[in-house]
């Protein structure tokens, strides 16, 4: 009976652990807390610099700065950029989020794709571009966020949330950026 109780505690435990305000994978944030993610404003201690987009999909200490969130939970398998139908309802819920958004025509979101670090660096770079693509086409496709809004970027095995060679489905991702305020 204690084992049991143990288990569940360390499972719900587990379950609610977050990394640095981002929702942990297989646990799809509300679009109500996407948009409360990215509506956060810059650390106070920080100016927003304007820089152009290729400074800033460069630089990783000002793309830190930014109001962000991780999407772990939309399944992309192993060595692939599809997103199935039945993840539609997830990338719904980032749609829902990102049209709140709508009200200037200044508004910029980056998508970073991200894989795990199985496979060459080269081919992991082209996945993550891959998924960041198919996020967007998705969000414009099947929701009509307006494709102006979006940025794609891939990072590849850069910036993995879990250090491991072994395949590691954390590590494929995707995350959302508010650029709006630091692009020129």
């Amino acid at each position: 009976m204690t084992n049991s109780i143990s288990t569940r505690i360390g499972i719900a435990v587990l379950a609610s652990l977050t990394y640095a305000g981002t929702v942990q994978a297989q646990q799809t944030p509300s679009a109500q807390r996407i948009y409360k993610q990215l509506s956060r404003p810059a650390p106070a201690n920080s100016a927003a610099p304007r820089v152009g987009l290729n400074e800033l999909k460069r630089n990783r200490k000002l793309r830190r700065q930014l109001p962000s969130i991780n999407i772990q939970s939309i399944n992309f398998e192993f060595g692939s950029a599809r997103i199935a139908r039945a993840e539609r309802w997830k990338v719904q819920n980032i749609a829902d989020a990102l049209l709140r958004f709508r009200r200037g025509p200044r508004e910029r979101f980056l998508i970073e794709g991200h894989t795990d670090a199985v496979g060459s660096f080269q081919s992991n770079q082209a996945l993550s571009e891959q998924r960041a693509g198919s996020l967007k086409r998705a969000l414009v496709s099947w929701f009509g966020v307006p494709s102006r809004m979006l940025i794609t970027v891939g990072y590849g095995e850069e910036l993995l949330l879990v250090p491991t060679q072994a395949p590691e489905w954390r590590n494929r991702r995707v995350t959302l950026r508010r650029a709006t305020q630091y692009l020129r």
